[in-house]
């Protein structure tokens, strides 16, 4: 049996991005500290499994498109038992959310945080 451990992202800012996680999924900090190349890093999530979030200053932007870049990240699918509380709290930071669905076995909806990166938000019936 495996399961997936971490994916680990850039973004511009490791405390704002551990700050929103942390609220919108019930989340904690499980560890954070200097990193590589001088940058900084924080582990947020739950026992089990994390989101590795790594922040270098000055960072460079973004400027492909994940979806049509080999190596890209195109999201990151999260499951959550209330999705209608979790998309309140989506939206309670500033993100707009978009192509809800609701498909056998469950519902969906997605969201772009301030760096850009896609999240798939599920909820299982």
């Amino acid at each position: 049996m495996s399961h997936l451990e971490h994916v680990n992202m850039t973004v511009a800012d490791v405390g704002k991005t551990a700050a929103w996680l942390c609220d919108v999924f019930d989340w904690k900090i499980r560890w954070q500290g200097d990193s590589l190349a001088g940058g900084y890093t924080a582990h947020v999530g739950n026992d089990q499994d994390y989101v590795a979030i790594y922040a270098l200053k000055p960072a460079n932007p973004k400027v492909d498109n994940n979806y049509t870049t080999v190596g890209g990240l195109n999201h990151i699918g999260v499951v959550v038992d209330d999705l209608d509380r979790v998309e309140d709290k989506v939206k309670s930071h500033g993100f707009e959310t978009y192509s809800h669905a609701d498909y056998e076995p469950g519902r969906r909806f997605y969201f772009r945080d301030s760096d850009g990166i896609e999240f798939e938000v599920v909820a299982y019936d």
